[in-house]
């Protein structure tokens, strides 16, 4: 019980401590950011609302302004199932990329954010 409280608490300094300190969004041209959606589209995160992991890996899709759909694995038996069944492993972040109809799974927030900004950062 002490530790459920704990973890609640804890989850709820880090999404204020999210909200206070969001870096701001990168700024491209109409057409550059037609290109990061249009890619974006076939891109998807796995996370839990309140993981430090998944807030950091939110936190770079919102400073390289990648709109990108969110799952919630945590809450949603739905989501977790597909994660579970694509990915295969319950473990957040992961981002579900498809491409020229291949699909695959990537954990892991740093290995995660390093592939957004190689694929977006220098889209102006």
């Amino acid at each position: 019980m002490l530790m459920k409280v704990l973890r609640v608490g804890l989850g709820q300094l880090i999404l204020l401590g999210d909200a206070v300190s969001r870096p701001r969004p990168q700024r491209r041209a109409v057409q550059g950011q037609a290109i990061v959606e249009k890619e974006a589209a076939r891109l998807s995160l796995y996370q839990f609302h309140a993981c430090p992991f998944c807030v950091k890996t939110r936190r770079a899709l919102h400073r390289l302004n990648v709109p990108m759909e969110l799952h919630d694995a945590k809450n949603d038996p739905i989501a977790r199932d597909r994660l579970l069944a694509g990915g295969g492993k319950i473990k957040v972040p992961c981002l579900h990329i498809q491409e020229e109809g291949q699909s695959s799974w990537l954990y892991e927030s740093s290995a995660i954010i390093a592939y957004l900004e190689q694929r977006f950062a220098g889209i102006a």
